[in-house]
């Protein structure tokens, strides 16, 4: 019998450690995965050029304001810090600039007195709005390599990834 073919971009190496039935590796996996994140990586980088030279801001910028867009009613600082998914110093500090520039405003949170909401000024509406626009239509352009159809299929395709990464916990795997 012949050896079975092997990929030559994964080819181990005499720095490898051996393979072992219970620690096998699916190199399609791991090779997905790094397409998947070279992927975001372009992505990410095009979008924070763009609006860092289009509206001379930043991508965290615009994801505070984004999600203070989608709750007109205001967030709570922890709220927005777990939405955005950064600590909570990160979120301070990127309130307290956005709220000089007259972009948010923060209002007591009648309920608690160590807490406020934050919330879009009008400025800050028309301002993200604008960028919102330019962003959809930057986002639809990475995209227009692919037909409709594929990606429809992506999507799917993401959504089971999405949902199979949920169910597998730190250190289990399946």
């Amino acid at each position: 019998m012949g050896s079975p073919m092997k990929d030559p971009d994964l080819a181990a190496t005499a720095s490898d450690p051996p393979r072992t039935a219970a620690a096998a590796v699916d190199p399609m996996a791991l090779r997905t995965w790094l397409r998947l994140l070279t992927c975001h990586n372009q992505v990410e980088a095009n979008l924070r050029n763009r609006l860092r030279l289009g509206f001379d801001t930043t991508l965290p910028r615009f994801d505070l304001m984004a999600q203070l867009d989608r709750h007109p009613e205001g967030l709570k600082m922890r709220e927005l810090s777990r939405l955005l998914m950064v600590t909570g110093g990160n979120v301070t500090g990127l309130a307290d600039r956005l709220a000089e520039e007259g972009l948010i405003e923060r209002r007591d949170d009648p309920r608690d007195r160590r807490a406020y909401f934050v919330s879009l000024t009008e400025k800050g509406r028309v301002q993200f709005q604008a960028m919102a626009r330019e962003h959809e239509q930057w986002v639809t352009r990475v995209f227009a390599g692919l037909r409709a159809d594929e990606l429809q299929q992506l999507w799917a395709l993401l959504g089971k990834l999405k949902q199979s990464s949920s169910a597998d916990t730190i250190g289990q795997a399946k």
